[in-house]
């Protein structure tokens, strides 16, 4: 049976974390690998590294880890195998199924502005392709623009047939309602909710079914594993999805219709040791690595307000039901290379600046330059003392 999950522990499942002198707090953009996750590829590469499928005894084992992998990995979104497909980047996965939708010229997408470019430029190049006409999601809100439900009334139609969104944005931090959005789609029947969950997923439990979403995506490799990311799709809408696989395959499942062989073996059948990490009680685990992360945002945006020339974009407060500790902002008359220029040869603090991938909402929502925003990316084994150097640090440069 796993351990119950301990906050104190986490730390010593992460070598990356033993004896360096780097501190990590750039985590949005891809988290630190758990130590038996990078063992299980390993072991599978030496010693069971076959092609699926067949029978004798190798083949078998291969197959069985690759296979339980699947399980494991849908069981942790609370869904079934044959509503996930595991492929080398949410990027690539969602321009997969946007080649596997088909509506009709004329038909309407509805786009947030808030999202990384993976979750917009593969449905403005099927727009493209099928004549679709594309509607903005763009929040008005230029330092704390949040995604409402409410908001959709004037966008939705009766020709409405997807909306796109993300759970929580990469630079702004704020978690949305993604229940909510999802019921408001839902009155336009047929229409198809995808979601972007790379920003919540290292931070909160997922379950799509409480969600009510259409589609899911998110990094494994964000969440303390290997480099692979995940798609659900819900049984409901299969049939709507069109196969990009051989002709003489099976197209039943997310898999069939969508992985085009893109499945790491070796990073597939880790997934079980990953899920391992978060113990006997799973939700106990969240609910204090939660706990955690509130304590560690609390101490840095205090700083922030505290400070009259920082802009904070996102939420402000750090209520672990409003955001996660991924906390941007700008400062008067400073540009944010230059703090993170300054940074780097301070410290050994690690933390970026610029758009991630959310040019639009940089650029179109919060009217910011390509300088960007200095963004600080913490996870649950960040500390305390680590989020007080860097205020620590910041006093220094910033005054």
């Amino acid at each position: 049976m796993a351990e119950v999950f301990s906050i104190a522990k986490a730390r010593d499942q992460f070598p990356a974390l033993q004896g360096t002198k780097q501190i990590y707090l750039d985590n949005a953009g891809g988290s630190q690998v758990l130590k038996n996750v990078a063992e299980s590829v390993h072991r599978y590469l030496l010693e069971s590294n076959v092609q699926l499928g067949a029978t004798y005894m190798v083949g078998r084992l291969s197959t069985d880890a690759y296979d339980s992998g699947y399980k494991a990995a849908a069981k942790y979104i609370n869904t079934s195998s044959e509503e996930v497909v595991i492929g080398s980047a949410t990027t690539q996965l969602y321009r997969n199924l946007s080649y596997a939708l088909k509506f009709e010229a004329g038909d309407e997408i509805i786009i947030s502005k808030l999202d990384h470019e993976a979750n917009i430029a593969s449905w403005l190049a099927l727009a493209e392709r099928q004549n679709l006409n594309v509607k903005w999601w763009a929040p008005k809100n230029s330092n704390n623009p949040k995604l409402e439900a409410s908001q959709l009334d004037g966008l939705l139609s009766d020709r409405t047939r997807l909306v796109s969104c993300t759970h929580v944005s990469n630079i702004l931090g704020t978690i949305h309602d993604i229940k909510s959005i999802a019921q408001k789609v839902h009155t336009v029947p047929g229409t198809l909710l995808v979601v972007d969950g790379v920003s919540f997923a290292p931070h909160r439990a997922i379950d799509v079914k409480e969600l009510e979403v259409d589609f899911y995506a998110f990094s494994w490799y964000k969440v303390y594993g290997p480099h692979i990311a995940m798609l659900y799709g819900s049984k409901s809408v299969l049939p709507k999805i069109g196969s990009l696989g051989h002709f003489f395959n099976h197209h039943d499942s997310m898999a069939d219709k969508l992985g085009l062989a893109g499945s790491s073996y070796e990073m597939v059948q880790s997934i079980p040791t990953l899920v391992e990490y978060f113990g006997s009680d799973p939700a106990q685990a969240w609910s204090k690595i939660a706990a955690h992360e509130e304590k560690l945002s609390t101490i840095l945006l205090d700083y922030l307000k505290s400070n009259p020339k920082v802009t904070i974009r996102g939420e402000s407060s750090p209520d672990r039901n409003l955001r996660v500790p991924t906390i941007s902002f700008t400062v008067e008359g400073r540009s944010s290379k230059g703090i993170i220029e300054e940074a780097d040869a301070k410290s050994n603090l690690g933390f970026r600046y610029g758009h991630f991938y959310s040019k639009r909402l940089l650029n179109d929502i919060l009217g910011l330059s390509d300088d960007g925003v200095v963004r600080v990316s913490a996870v649950h084994y960040n500390t305390e003392e680590e989020i007080h150097k860097l205020v620590d640090l910041l006093k220094e440069i910033l005054g």
